[in-house]
């Protein structure tokens, strides 16, 4: 059978016989038809569109609108959007109600709606505004929301709270929720102290602008002194700083959190000497706790001391503390007094988290650690052992890294889920003749996977777990790997291990891997996380390839390997896999073979986890949680994880982490080789 092709590869021959309505795919990954004569040089018009679109061409992307609505473009929808939402902010409501009547029920209607949403905001039309948002299917948009908010307050609904709680999580400032918190103050729902609460969250979170913006709801000259402190912290607390008010007290106090920030051993010396002494507790406490944050983020062994400064000026006030604060001071409490932990402020620590971070799988087993931990010296120590292992099984068996952590701490073995019952033909069919799905993999062949992602996941948003994995079988057929296991990776009930751990160029995997003498299933882990086995991604930092490599260390691995390298081969996954593995080899002999050094080498570079892994012996999973990039914590653990569920699938291994992570992290062993300090 002859057969089709897309972007990502040869789509099977196979698909015929296992899915009748597999031809649709085919047909939409495959080049769009086009006359004979045209056909050596005509562009797709969707392609040409988006192009139009980012050179800011109203003509041609007009043209190209025009050319995909005449021949009936099965993506026509987007190249409508794409005009449309370039000249919003001209337009009139029937336009845009036309729009909606055009493409009823696609993703583009919805985020057309998103959009306008927000250009009637910013028109100060609520009555068309209150018409339109309960239309709004996703509903992701916290602008968006601010308005929705702000138009009820206007009707007379009280909005106070989470219109409070939709403007403290406001990441930058933005003309909805700035408007939301303005009306509010000018109508005595929000007071002073609700003012002064956002600019602390906002200069703790370094989001100046939103900082500042805050501020100017105190007073125009406030908004100007929180730049002023911004600018230069240290020159504003000797110049300009005073506490003899509240308000001097408050913005003493962000300059304090703003120094803590770049440099908190200076911060804390500015405190102990002086301004601890003249802040009211309640904000000296702040400080206190935004120098413990970063006192841990840089992972200073006065941390733990530090949180607990702050608490006791607390005094069991509400303060409000970010839960990624309160996260932090848990991580310093594992590495507190010499690595051996303080397990009462881990669990503090945990406790007083929102309900939603309780849930999170690393803070049920750290908490459920503490509660064993403390259990040796309690009169309740059954009682707390009981409850640290119900919280242990809670998340047992979890295919994450502390779901098997949790398993092999109550000394289960962690037993791989049994495959789901095969698809049947109606389920494949069903996926396949999915307009939003099928969309999504052409978008996908142009080589437009932001808007594929897009589309892709707004059909899924209200699928059972059987529709998933007939959706994530519809993607691996297209070798699509990276929706192929995120859609997976979404069922609850039925888990299928072959779509989330798939084995892509696996002869090529597992034989580079026997000739440098690399743990195979850690690889594929690694480009699991890196690319899900996508060849042709290239990251915003320039990183290209199956294991997302940097042009720079392209060519030093490939010298060193003596592989004959030009720039263009860096996207072939044959050429990108050698020097990729290459690359990991070199950086797991540099970390003495650690796989989670090698892990966090691999995504920050490897100067990084050597300065990370100075300090206190520490156990390998407080080692890793203690990270300081939120990327590479997360990298490090799914990799380690991934790895562990790859070796149980390809060689029958009982899966478990605890082998892979090793005893412990620590500083480099004196009678080790030297690290090659050119490694990149």
């Amino acid at each position: 059978m002859k057969t089709c092709s897309s972007v990502y590869g040869p789509c099977s021959a196979r698909l015929a016989a296992r899915w009748a309505g597999f031809a649709l795919v085919c047909a939409l990954l495959a080049p769009w038809p086009l006359p004979v004569a045209q056909a050596q040089t005509s562009v797709d018009p969707i392609a040409d569109a988006r192009e139009a679109l980012r050179r800011k061409d109203r003509s041609r992307l007009a043209a190209a609108r025009a050319t995909a609505a005449a021949s009936a473009h099965p993506l026509a929808m987007w190249a409508d959007y794409w005009e449309l939402s370039n000249r919003l902010s001209e337009v009139a409501q029937s336009e845009v109600d036309a729009f909606y009547q055009r493409w009823a029920g696609t993703y583009v209607e919805d985020r057309l709606r998103n959009d306008w949403l927000l250009e009637l905001g910013h028109r100060r039309d609520w009555a068309a505004f209150a018409a339109d948002f309960p239309r709004f299917r996703m509903n992701d948009d916290r602008e968006v929301t601010c308005y929705a908010l702000l138009t009820r307050h206007l009707q007379g609904v009280e909005v106070r709270d989470p219109a409070r709680a939709a403007w403290f999580a406001q990441r930058d400032s933005d003309e909805g929720c700035a408007l939301l918190a303005t009306t509010l103050v000018e109508a005595k729902a929000f007071d002073t102290a609700d003012v002064w609460q956002k600019t602390r969250l906002s200069i703790e979170a370094g989001r100046l602008r939103a900082a500042r913006q805050s501020a100017a709801l105190i007073s125009p000259s406030t908004s100007g002194l929180v730049q002023d402190l911004s600018d230069s912290p240290a020159r504003f607390l000797t110049r300009r700083a005073a506490a003899d008010g509240r308000v001097g007290a408050e913005l003493a106090t962000l300059a304090l959190m703003r120094m803590a920030i770049s440099d908190p051993e200076a911060a804390a010396l500015a405190l102990n000497d002086r301004w601890e002494r003249l802040l009211p507790a309640d904000l000296a406490a702040w400080a206190w706790v935004t120098v413990a944050k970063q006192s841990a983020m840089k992972l200073l062994p006065e941390a733990s001391d530090q949180y607990q400064r702050a608490e006791r000026l607390a005094a069991g006030q509400e303060l409000g503390w970010p839960d990624d604060t309160l996260a932090w001071k848990v991580r310093a409490a594992l590495r507190a007094n010499g690595g051996r932990g303080r397990w009462q402020q881990v669990v503090q620590g945990v406790n007083a988290m929102g309900a939603d971070d309780q849930k999170d799988p690393a803070w049920v087993y750290w908490k459920a650690r503490g509660l064993q931990a403390l259990a040796t010296d309690s009169q309740d120590g059954e009682a707390l052992r009981a409850q640290a292992r119900r919280m242990l099984g809670s998340i047992a068996g979890h295919l994450s890294f502390y779901g098997q952590l949790a398993a092999e701490a109550l000394g289960q073995p962690f037993v791989l889920p049994a495959a789901p019952v095969p698809l049947a033909a109606p389920e494949k069919d069903a996926a396949a003749a999915h307009p939003g799905l099928t969309r999504a993999l052409r978008l996908a062949s142009l080589g437009l996977r932001d808007e594929a992602r897009r589309e892709w996941n707004y059909s899924l948003r209200s699928m059972g777990d059987r529709q998933l994995l007939a959706a994530s079988a519809l993607a691996c057929e297209a070798s699509d790997w990276q929706l192929c296991i995120n859609t997976s990776e979404r069922t609850r009930g039925e888990l299928d291990l072959a779509q989330r751990y798939p084995t892509p160029y696996r002869d090529e995997i597992l034989a580079r891997a026997r000739e440098l003498g690399l743990d195979a299933p850690y690889v594929l882990g690694l480009i699991r996380q890196e690319t899900r086995f996508m060849a042709s991604l290239r990251s915003s930092a320039g990183a290209s390839g199956l294991m997302q490599v940097m042009p720079a260390t392209a060519r030093w691995t490939a010298r060193k390997i003596g592989l004959d390298y030009s720039p263009e081969l860096i996207n072939d996954p044959g050429t990108n896999l050698r020097i990729g593995t290459g690359y990991l080899k070199m950086v797991l002999d540099s970390f003495e073979g650690s796989q989670a050094l090698a892990a966090a080498a691999y995504n920050a570079g490897p100067n990084r986890p050597r300065k990370w892994r100075d300090g206190p012996v520490l156990d390998t999973a407080v080692w890793a949680e203690n990270i300081p990039f939120a990327e590479t914590r997360d990298y490090v653990k799914k990799v380690l994880s991934n790895a562990t569920i790859y070796a149980a699938l390809l060689n029958g291994e009982p899966p478990v982490l605890r082998s892979r992570l090793g005893r412990w992290v620590g500083p480099r062993d004196v009678n080790a080789p030297e690290p090659d300090k050119d490694l990149p």
